[in-house]
């Protein structure tokens, strides 16, 4: 199977607060629009190195995900993936897999696609809850018009199909 063009990718551990909001954001994103053939939604979680197929299958990844910077709970950033390197930790161990593993893994492999990140700052991170902070949540309206700008410029249009907020 050839490369898709664009892979939506959301991160986060949905038991943990705002630490899930990329999972909750594209599964929420996911209801409202229809994506077309040359893209796909993945809900990668904590998946570790399983992330590795999707985004080896993509020439492009959007990555949403939460940030850990001294700002405001709610801020929302874009940075490139070279902007990006800068606030990723630094790679662990086979035990313990973070994105920055994962990402490590793929350049290694010669596989990493361009990636651009859409993050928000989270307010509560650590506890475990299932529910975001209102201060985060509120953020998706904000963060749909960034990521819609976003694949605009990769020429990929969704289509509306419905949902609140």
């Amino acid at each position: 199977m050839g490369k898709r063009p664009t892979v939506l990718l959301g991160l986060g551990n949905i038991l943990m607060g705002d630490e899930g909001f990329g999972v909750h954001f594209v599964r929420w994103f996911e209801g409202r629009y229809r994506l077309p053939p040359e893209a796909e939604i993945v809900d990668g979680g904590t998946m570790g190195y399983a992330l590795l197929d999707p985004i080896c299958r993509a020439a492009h990844v959007i990555v949403i995900d939460c940030i850990r910077l001294d700002d405001t709970p709610g801020s929302l950033y874009r940075f490139t993936q070279k902007e990006m390197e800068a606030h990723l930790p630094p790679p662990t161990s086979a035990h313990e897999v973070k994105f920055s593993d994962v990402l490590c893994k793929l350049e290694m492999m010669g596989e990493c696609p361009e990636m651009t990140f859409l993050c928000v700052v989270p307010g509560r991170i650590g506890d475990m809850d299932l529910e975001m902070t209102p201060a985060v949540r509120a953020k998706f309206p904000e963060m749909e018009a960034l990521l819609l700008a976003e694949l605009a410029v990769h020429n990929i249009i969704p289509e509306r199909i419905g949902g609140d907020a």
